[in-house]
């Protein structure tokens, strides 16, 4: 993650007032500090990944940038199974950076979770220029070009693409 993409994430989690996060894909937690910086003191980020041993490399990451453990929670398993668990309108700010073959599935979750004025968050929307390639692309690539078009297409968004890192598909919820 570039430091404009992870200096944005915590401008977008001050700008909602975010006290509880959900993040799809903890990875080595980089994203997940940023998301803490523009937390609330208060705020909790909830973390799901498949590999646990990317939330260990979180947690010690949390710790030593001087997160108090209970800032984070943690939860291992696929995306898609645990986030049906989450709690109904419970989100502030649900960022995405999983799998992209379930971005549309991600979307459909994440306007579950969110708060009326919450905040849905895309990484990679650009996939290094591919989405507007006009030769053929991978499934993954065509899952993106999906989810640009359904959240373009939302009454129930109000979204914008930030030219940041590979792309921040951003999207208010109504």
């Amino acid at each position: 993650m570039s430091p404009g993409t992870g200096a944005t994430l915590g401008l977008l989690a001050a700008s909602v007032d975010a006290k509880a996060v959900a993040e799809i894909g903890t990875g080595c937690g980089v994203s997940g500090i940023h998301l803490l910086h523009g937390m609330r003191p208060d705020g909790v980020l909830t973390t799901v990944d498949s590999e646990p041993e990317h939330q260990q490399f979180a947690r010690q990451a949390f710790r030593f940038s001087g997160f108090a453990s209970n800032r984070a929670r943690f939860i291992p398993g696929r995306a898609l199974d645990v986030l049906p668990r989450l709690a109904d309108s419970g989100y502030d700010l649900v960022f995405c950076d999983g799998d992209r073959l379930e971005v549309m599935d991600y979307l459909a979750e994440s306007l579950r979770l969110l708060r009326p004025g919450g905040l849905v968050v895309f990484e990679g929307a650009f996939a290094n220029g591919r989405t507007v390639d006009s030769g053929p692309q991978p499934t993954e690539v065509l899952r993106l070009r999906e989810l640009l078009r359904a959240v373009r297409e939302s009454q129930e968004l109000v979204p914008s693409l930030l030219p940041v890192g590979d792309g921040l598909l951003c999207a208010v919820k109504r």
